[in-house]
């Protein structure tokens, strides 16, 4: 199989052209920013830079991280600070709740901080957060960016029995690269993670960041690994560098090559695949409502 090009870092010290973003527009985009500015609201589209924010909020989606934001592991890629979080806040999951209602959020996705210091790995608090926001939102729909709970799985049925309509668990990078950019991950363990929300019969997501370092070849045996385990649907970006401490980029992938991925993808049978330099974990995540 023919690899596309991509450009090595080292021969260019910019981002790319493909890699700008538009600025953000549109009434709905308005809308959502006034009530986080009056409310002083707090959604990982905003504290992550997300290139997407403007196109999402514009969408009616929005993503909100519990849990704190203070992460047990220390992967190299993550711009989250790692350290001993705090207690856990009980009346979290109502506050969230608040204010997925008062920002009118159509399709909401939470994500969180691993919390392997917590015995339940921090399951309880989001089960108790679906469960808020569709007693305030009855009509929002839900995806959850889950942590593999350190391979509790008792934990991570606490959550799928609350059936959100999608679960995300991102496999992050290749097999290959695992050890160096998620130190306390294992691929392994992702593939099972995702397999069991797959059997369970719910929607099942993950991504993967290129630039790494990876092959092609690499991708798409990450690719086969996540098709074989009952993924739906996979989102492939560019990793972008958050800090000079973290892992640098090591190659800015074309647009070209993403579009080959994508067809790769949709040809091994997933039913979406967003697959572009920009494109993130829960980037069009208002269009996997598919039919199971």
């Amino acid at each position: 199989m023919i690899e596309l090009p991509v450009i090595p870092v080292h021969q260019t010290q910019r981002k790319p052209d493909w890699l700008r973003v538009k600025l953000p527009v549109g009434k709905e985009y308005r809308h959502v920013r006034n009530l986080v500015d009056e409310h002083k609201l707090h959604t990982i589209c905003e504290s992550g830079n997300c290139p997407n924010m403007g196109e999402c909020w514009g969408a009616g989606t929005a993503t909100f991280m519990i849990l704190g934001n203070i992460c047990t592991r220390s992967c190299s890629f993550c711009a989250v600070a790692t350290g001993r979080p705090l207690p856990v806040d009980w009346d979290e999951p109502n506050r969230v709740a608040q204010s997925v209602k008062l920002m009118q959020v159509k399709h909401c996705v939470i994500t969180s901080v691993d919390r392997d210091d917590l015995k339940d790995g921090g399951s309880t608090i989001w089960a108790e957060t679906i469960k808020a926001i569709r007693r305030e939102s009855p009509g929002t729909t839900l995806e959850t960016l889950i942590p593999d709970f350190k391979g509790q799985w008792d934990n991570l049925d606490c959550v799928l029995a609350e059936r959100p309509e999608v679960v995300s668990h991102n496999l992050e990078t290749v097999r290959r690269l695992t050890r160096e950019v998620r130190i306390q991950a294992k691929y392994d363990r992702s593939l099972e993670c995702l397999r069991r929300i797959s059997e369970a019969g719910l929607r099942t997501k993950s991504g993967i960041m290129l630039g790494l370092g990876e092959t092609e070849e690499d991708v798409i045996e990450a690719m086969q690994d996540l098709y074989n385990v009952g993924v739906h649907i996979l989102t492939l970006g560019q990793y972008l560098q958050p800090t000079k401490a973290h892992h640098p980029v090591i190659d800015w992938v074309t647009p070209a090559q993403f579009e080959k991925y994508k067809q790769i993808g949709l040809e091994m049978g997933f039913k979406y695949v967003e697959s572009g330099p920009l494109v993130r974990s829960s980037y069009h995540a208002e269009k996997h409502l598919f039919d199971m």
